[in-house]
């Protein structure tokens, strides 16, 4: 038998394309909806607001449709509570258990609507008394709460901003015929606003920060106070450490842009003087490492987390090379940051791209256009790209924050 519910969205839903998506989404999963209501913001601050009453051929397609819209915001017009049933056992949940996004959402429980906390893509979301929060899957324990199916929940989503002035100056198109200097401009003035407020800038950078002569640059931004977490891979602290030591990364000289003799060697002989000296901190404190990332992140108190991957040569002592650790690591250095800037790592801007709230500005840096699609693909659709070389980009960036 066909069925029926009526929903309710509100936001700036034409300027973000959320209302075509959610009528695409109707008529995809072959559903129809009739309009109820529907208000439309007359100014950059008024929101629009729709009523619509959706059909579908049963109950479970009609279930399904719900699920799926409840990304774009929409919400059964008719509230009650979320279902929650109890995890079977460490690990694992409900068939039917709820999938975040990374929009703020909200949760009802006991007839309250509670916020879901430490939100995040790709997590279940346990309920324990009063409090909601998101969890990583391997973290369940048995027994506890977990949030099933679709009713009762709330998604807020992030809306695209009508002040086209503000951090929505790009929205989250991709292309490499922006002039660089105007875009380095508005993160400047993005980077200053968040320092200016005492909010934290998180940086996840490979190593192509080093070998296309960023170093002094991204040192520049980190001694000026705009660098409060630095999250990468062993290579960057390797390269980074063999240029502070020999001048090269990867056996190329910087300066000289060639190859110098037994060049091969240096990154090794950077990872055997941080071994000698017991890691990055005591190579800074007793002097043997005097200039690079690696030193003022140290002299600066900034933080700093590398994650290591199976490639890695050494590894430095202080990359963590348990896969589950370097996530946990890396989720508790995001923890309330305002601002990402990522700079030409795939592996490492995707990883954090999955662990952050859509409401954190995110811009990512890369001469590969493919970069940032991937990030927007994997739903981190707060993300504006800059196709450029990242050691130009850091160039104009620090000129820029004199």
């Amino acid at each position: 038998m066909p069925s029926s519910e009526t929903v309710e969205a509100q936001g700036h839903l034409i300027d973000s394309g959320h209302l075509s998506a959610i009528f695409d989404k109707v008529i995809e999963l072959n559903g129809t909806y009739e309009v109820l209501k529907f208000d439309i913001g007359r100014t950059n601050d008024d929101v629009s607001h729709i009523q619509m009453r959706l059909t579908a051929e049963s109950r479970t397609t009609l279930d399904d449709l719900l699920h799926q819209l409840t990304f774009f915001g929409c919400r059964a017009l008719r509230e009650r509570d979320a279902a929650l049933k109890p995890a079977e056992k460490d690990r694992c949940v409900p068939d039917d258990f709820y999938s975040t996004t990374n929009h703020r959402t909200q949760v009802r429980v006991n007839g309250q609507w509670l916020e879901v906390q430490l939100q995040r893509m790709d997590a279940v979301i346990v309920v324990e008394g009063d409090r909601a929060a998101c969890r990583k899957l391997r973290d369940v324990k048995t027994g506890e709460s977990v949030i099933c199916g679709h009713g009762g929940i709330r998604v807020l989503p992030e809306f695209r901003e009508r002040d086209r002035l503000g951090f929505a100056f790009m929205s989250n198109d991709v292309s490499s015929e922006r002039r660089v200097e105007a875009t380095v401009g508005r993160i400047a003035a993005m980077m200053e606003e968040v320092r200016g407020a005492g909010g934290r800038i998180a940086v996840v950078a490979g190593p192509v920060v080093i070998h296309t002569g960023g170093v002094e640059h991204f040192s520049s931004l980190i001694r000026k106070g705009y660098v409060q977490v630095v999250l990468a891979g062993n290579a960057l602290a390797v390269h980074d450490i063999e240029y502070a030591l020999s001048g090269t990364s990867l056996g190329i000289d910087l300066i000289a842009g060639k190859p110098v003799e037994q060049g091969h060697r240096n990154h090794m002989a950077a990872i055997n003087v941080v071994n000698r000296a017991g890691g990055i901190r005591q190579a800074v404190e007793t002097g043997i490492l005097k200039s690079g990332v690696m030193y003022e992140c140290i002299t600066h108190d900034v933080d700093y987390v590398l994650a290591g991957s199976i490639r890695d040569d050494g590894p430095l002592p202080d990359t963590l090379m348990d896969l589950v650790e370097a996530q946990d690591h890396y989720a508790a250095a995001l923890a309330d940051v305002q601002m990402v800037l990522m700079l030409s790592s795939m592996l490492h801007s995707i990883g954090v791209g999955n662990m952050l709230p859509s409401w954190v500005r995110v811009v990512c840096v890369d001469i590969n256009p493919a970069v940032v699609t991937k990030l927007s693909d994997r739903g981190s659709m707060q993300t504006v790209g800059v196709v450029t070389d990242v050691g130009l980009f850091l160039n104009h960036l620090a000129k820029r924050l004199e």
